[in-house]
C-alpha cells in the first residue's frame, strides 16, 4: 500500500481525487480504488518539547538555568491534533511505501519529514520515500504533479534547513525571553517582555523610525528653474546644478541651503543666452513587472486596497484551498517554469470569458509572448503566484477575494503585453556660466501599461514620482540640437523644506522586511541580502506583524504603524545586537545555503550556542530602568504562563 501524507486535509483531498476511483472516506485519511490510501498533518501536529521537559527545575524561571540547551532534542504531539498523529502512526506502519506531500517549502519538508522521523521509520521505507510537489490544487495539475514523483532525499537539505530555523527560534526566543522578563522584574515591570530573533529587530526598525520623526527639524532648501526659450517660441524648463564650488552650502544629499546663493543664482540668469552643451536621446523598454511572490502581493494590496499582511495571506489561502483559483500562495518566487507557458493559452481564455473588469486585459493578451517570467533557473521548489485554469464566474468572493484575486490575474495577464517603450531625452545647458538640465520621457508604445492606467489620482501622482523623479520629466522637449542657441526669459527660487521620514505602514513595513539590507549595518552581511533574502519568511512575515500587535508592542494611528510604549522601552533596554538585523539576516543567509549545500547544520548551530551565553550575560548587566511598571494587556501574557513560546519568531 503507497501513502501519501498531505500537509493539510485539503491538500490531501486534492490528492485523492485524482487517484482511482472509488473511495472510501474513513476517520483521518481516504481509501482509493487500487489499495492505495490518502492522509495528511494537520499543519504541524509535533512542536518543540518545553524546556521542562528536558528538566522539571526548568519549568521555574531562574537565570542560573541560562541558557537552556537540549543535548538531544526532543518533539512532543500537539494536544489538539494527537487523534490525528494517531491514525498517521498505524497507517505508516502498514504502508509499503511513502509519499511526502507537504507544501512546497522550507516548512512544509520539515513539516511532513518530522513524522516521518517520529515514528522511527526504517532506513529502507525511509529512503524509498518519494515527494510529491503541489502548486495547483485543480485536478489536472495534481495530476501532473502525481506523474512527476521525485526522490524524498532529494529534498532533506531544505528539511535540515528548516530543522535548524526552528530549533534555533526555540534557543533564541526561550532563553532570552526569560533572561529579560527577569531582569525586568527586578526593575518592577510584571509583565513578559518577549524577544525573537525576528519579532524584536522588526520592532526595533519601527521604534528608530518613530525616533527619527519626533527628531526631525525640517529645513529650507532651494532649487533654481530656467524657463528657456526657443527661438520658434517654444518653451521649457531647465533646473540647476550646483557646481563642486558650492558644496560648502549643500547637505549630503545635495541639496541648497544657503537662499542668497540660489538669488544669485536667479539673478544671473535673468534675460541671459543659454547655449545646448549636450543633447543624450535614447529608446528604453521596461518589461512588464514580474508575477507576485506573497510579500510583493502583499504590499500592492496594502497600497491598492489597504489590507493588512494577515489579511491577505488569509485571502490567499482561501483563493487557494477553498476556490481553487490560484496556485500555492506562500512563494517568495516571481520567476515561472518554461513548462507552464504551454498552458497559458488555456488561462487566458478561461479569463477573457469573464464578466469581471479584467476581462478585456485577457482578451487583448498574447498568449504566445514569452518574456522574462519563465526561467528555470529562477525557480525552485515552487513558482511565482499566478490563477489557475479554474473560472471565478460559479465562485462567491468576498470583497476581498475579488480584490486580491484581481491583482493577481493583472500581473499574470501583464506577462503577454509587449514591453513599454519610451524615448527618455537629457539636455545639458550652460546659462551665465552655471550648468542647467532638462529632461523628459516620451512614451512610443504603452505596452503592458495598459493594464494599470485606471488608478486613483493619489496612485498615479505617486508612480509619476517614483518613476519619474521630478514634474520637470513629465514636460515635453522641443527639437533640439547641439550648440542650439537659446535664451533664458528668467530664474525662479523654489524654496522647499526637508520632510521628515514617514510612519511605517503596512506596505512599507513589509517592503522594509522584504529588502532588510538596506537597514543591515554589516557591509559584508549587506552585499549578501543585497538581492535575495529578507527578514523572516514570506510564509511568516505576516504573522510576525500580527504578534507585535498581539503582544502590545505596535499599534495602529489610522494608515500608520507605530511602538507602543512598551514597545519603545523594550528596545531602547536591549542591547543594539537583538534590536538590529543583522544577525538575523545572517542566520536567512546561512539557512538558504544549507539548503543549497553550501553550508551545514553544524556549522550554523554551534556558533549560536557561543552567541546565546554571551546575551544572556550581558542581559545580567543590562539597565532596565526605563521600563514601565505597569504590565501591558497582551494575549501573549496569559498564554505565557502555560511555557509554550516556540512560535516562529
Amino acid at each position: 500500500m503507497r501513502l501519501y501524507i498531505a500537509e493539510k486535509p485539503s491538500l490531501g483531498r486534492a490528492i485523492a481525487s485524482a487517484l482511482p476511483k472509488p473511495h472510501k472516506n474513513q476517520s483521518g485519511y481516504i481509501e482509493v480504488g487500487n489499495g492505495d490510501v490518502v492522509s495528511w498533518c494537520i499543519g504541524h501536529i509535533l512542536e518543540q518539547a518545553d524546556p521542562e521537559t528536558y528538566d522539571e527545575n526548568f519549568k521555574k524561571w531562574q537565570m542560573q538555568h541560562l541558557p537552556i540547551i537540549p543535548e538531544q532534542w526532543q518533539l512532543k504531539p500537539k494536544a489538539q491534533t494527537r487523534s490525528q498523529l494517531t491514525v498517521l502512526r498505524k497507517l505508516v506502519k502498514s504502508a509499503d511505501e511513502l509519499v511526502h506531500a507537504g507544501d512546497p517549502d522550507r516548512e512544509g519538508q520539515l513539516l511532513v519529514d518530522e513524522v516521518i522521523d517520529y515514528f522511527k521509520v526504517s532506513k529502507t521505507k525511509k529512503n524509498k520515500t518519494k515527494r510529491l510537489l503541489i502548486s495547483d490544487l485543480n485536478l489536472p495539475a495534481v495530476k501532473r504533479s502525481l506523474n512527476a514523483l521525485q526522490e524524498n532525499s532529494d529534498f532533506i537539505p531544505l528539511s535540515i534547513s528548516a530543522l535548524a530555523r526552528s530549533r534555533a527560534d526555540w534557543l533564541y526566543g526561550i532563553n532570552l525571553t526569560r533572561a529579560y522578563t527577569l531582569q525586568g522584574q527586578k526593575a518592577g515591570f510584571h509583565g513578559v517582555l518577549s524577544v525573537g530573533r525576528v519579532q524584536t529587530p522588526l520592532l526595533g526598525l519601527v521604534v528608530r523610525r518613530d525616533q527619527e520623526i519626533e527628531q526631525f527639524i525640517a529645513k529650507s532648501f532651494y532649487d533654481v528653474h530656467a524657463h528657456i526659450k526657443t527661438q520658434q517660441g517654444e518653451c521649457f524648463i531647465a533646473k540647476w546644478q550646483p557646481s563642486s564650488a558650492c558644496t560648502p552650502y549643500m547637505d549630503d544629499n545635495k541639496r541648497v541651503l544657503v537662499k542668497s546663493l540660489a538669488e544669485n543664482v536667479v539673478n544671473r540668469i535673468n534675460n541671459q543666452p543659454a547655449i545646448i552643451n549636450s543633447i543624450n536621446k535614447e529608446q528604453k523598454k521596461q518589461s512588464a513587472p514580474l508575477p507576485y511572490s506573497l510579500s510583493s502581493l502583499q504590499i500592492d494590496a496594502a497600497k491598492q486596497f489597504s489590507m493588512n499582511a494577515k489579511l491577505v495571506l488569509d485571502v490567499c489561502q482561501a483563493l487557494y484551498e477553498k476556490h481553487k483559483l490560484i496556485t500555492y500562495p506562500r512563494s517568495d518566487c516571481r520567476y515561472l517554469p518554461t513548462e507552464h507557458h504551454q498552458q497559458a493559452s488555456g488561462i487566458i481564455q478561461l479569463l477573457a470569458q469573464s464578466t469581471a473588469s479584467y476581462q478585456r486585459f485577457a482578451v487583448n493578451a498574447d498568449a504566445t509572448f514569452k518574456g522574462r517570467a519563465w526561467n528555470n533557473s529562477k525557480v525552485s521548489a515552487h513558482h511565482a503566484i499566478i490563477p489557475t485554469a479554474k473560472s471565478a464566474e460559479k465562485n462567491n468572493l468576498n470583497p476581498f477575494e475579488k480584490n486580491v484575486y484581481f491583482l493577481i490575474v493583472r500581473q499574470y495577464l501583464a506577462q503577454f503585453y509587449p514591453a513599454y517603450i519610451y524615448d527618455q531625452t537629457k539636455i545639458s545647458l550652460t546659462i551665465a556660466g552655471g550648468i542647467f538640465t532638462a529632461n523628459a520621457k516620451s512614451p512610443v508604445q504603452q505596452g503592458w501599461k495598459v493594464l494599470f492606467q485606471k488608478q486613483s489620482s493619489k496612485e498615479q501622482n505617486d508612480k509619476i514620482s517614483s518613476e519619474h523623479g521630478s514634474p520637470l520629466e513629465q514636460q515635453s522637449l522641443p527639437s533640439l540640437k547641439k550648440e542650439d542657441k537659446l535664451h533664458c526669459d528668467k530664474g525662479e527660487l523654489l524654496e522647499k523644506m526637508t520632510q521628515a521620514p514617514s510612519a511605517f505602514t503596512d506596505a512599507t513595513l513589509l517592503a522594509a522586511m522584504t529588502g532588510i539590507a538596506r537597514y543591515v549595518q554589516d557591509k559584508n552581511i549587506k552585499k549578501i541580502l543585497k538581492e535575495t533574502d529578507g527578514l523572516g519568511t514570506e510564509a511568516t512575515r505576516a504573522g510576525i506583524i500580527d504578534l507585535l500587535f498581539k503582544r502590545g508592542f505596535l499599534q495602529r494611528n489610522g494608515k500608520s504603524i507605530n511602538a507602543t510604549d512598551v514597545g519603545r522601552s523594550l528596545i531602547n533596554t536591549l542591547p543594539p545586537a537583538a534590536t538590529y538585523p543583522d544577525m538575523t539576516a545572517q542566520w536567512e543567509a546561512t539557512l538558504n545555503n544549507i539548503s543549497e549545500k553550501k553550508s551545514s547544520y553544524q556549522h550554523f548551530m554551534m556558533p549560536l550556542t557561543q552567541t546565546l551565553t554571551t546575551m544572556v550575560n550581558q542581559a545580567e548587566h543590562q539597565s532596565f530602568e526605563g521600563l514601565p511598571k505597569v504590565p501591558f494587556k497582551s494575549k501573549f501574557k496569559r498564554k505565557a504562563k502555560k511555557g509554550n513560546r516556540t512560535k516562529k519568531t
